[in-house]
């Protein structure tokens, strides 16, 4: 499932983002903030810096969901989905509101964007790689960050790969420890149909997924398999990086999924830099050397008409 990135907020239920937003702040602060008597609650402005050039912005509702929670204003200048750039380091962003609380939300806004961006835009290098002769799509797995996958699988869309299967309630996916579990491939589609209902090839499945396979050895079996099920769809899995990824381009392969969407991707580095607040200098008590002058030549006049007279 791909969409359109400034329509991926709209999938992103309100209650959703507030129960969030609200679990990563009490996670970083869980009673007192001693830090906030330092700053107070004066109304500060800060500036939301990428540097990282050229990232795709992803996560832009999580991090304002942050700041509403803590009473911040977030005012975006650039949107979910653009690349952000050129120069090394760009203003993307500008927080408003009470200086403690502002940076009670600093850190989890943070977190949640560097994360989001950085997927993002590893599934945008993905998919413009794909998009060079390949008739198939570019899909995530579930191997996300435990208690974090919303926002994982949000940053797919953004970055406009697929983001297969949400969970185990999402669809019934049959790997080699149910097959060895159940006794056989058909025994364990049969038990599954019985309470799910899928429908596909001979056994009933609708994907088949090579998993682990040596990409010629992937293109061989593929093949054979589309020969034989036209309407099966095939989906290469396992050992897939950014640097092979073409290798496993095949026209009988309709899928390929890759943990490395998620594990071990790059963040986006972005900072949050408080601005000074602007102080004028007081003006200096500057002498009027005129008027001084002008009153000690009028004083020894007076002396000088003094000395005639008497």
């Amino acid at each position: 499932m791909t969409m359109p990135s400034h329509k991926a907020a709209h999938c992103i239920p309100p209650h959703a983002l507030t129960r969030l937003a609200r679990e990563w702040l009490a996670e970083d602060t869980p009673n007192f903030d001693p830090a906030g008597a330092c700053v107070g609650s004066q109304e500060v402005e800060a500036r939301l810096l990428c540097k990282t050039p050229h990232s795709i912005l992803a996560g832009s509702p999580f991090f304002t969901a942050v700041f509403t929670e803590v009473g911040c204003t977030v005012d975006w200048v650039y949107q979910e989905g653009e690349e952000i750039g050129p120069g090394a380091i760009t203003l993307t962003a500008i927080v408003k509101g009470p200086a403690r609380c502002l940076l009670l939300g600093e850190r989890s806004a943070l977190n949640c964007l560097a994360r989001a961006s950085g997927i993002a835009t590893r599934c945008s290098q993905l998919q413009a790689a794909a998009e060079r002769g390949w008739h198939g799509e570019v899909a995530g797995t579930r191997k996300t960050t435990p208690g974090f996958r919303l926002v994982e699988k949000y940053a797919m869309l953004v970055g406009s790969v697929s983001m297969h299967r949400q969970d185990l309630s999402g669809m019934v996916m049959l790997k080699d420890n149910h097959v060895w579990a159940s006794g056989s491939i058909t025994q364990a589609v049969r038990e599954a149909r019985s309470v799910r209902g899928p429908r596909g090839g001979p056994a009933g499945a609708d994907i088949v997924m090579l998993d682990n396979f040596q990409p010629q050895e992937l293109h061989v079996a593929a093949h054979v398999l589309k020969e034989e099920f036209p309407a099966l769809l095939i989906e290469a899995s396992g050992g897939v990086t950014p640097e092979n990824l073409a290798v496993y381009f095949s026209p009988h392969v309709d899928i390929i999924s890759l943990g490395c969407i998620t594990q071990g991707c790059p963040v986006v580095d972005f900072s949050l830099k408080v601005q000074k607040p602007v102080t004028h200098p007081k003006p200096s008590r500057k002498i009027n050397t005129t008027s001084v002058m002008y009153k000690q030549s009028h004083d020894d006049s007076i002396r000088k008409c003094e000395r005639k007279l008497f």
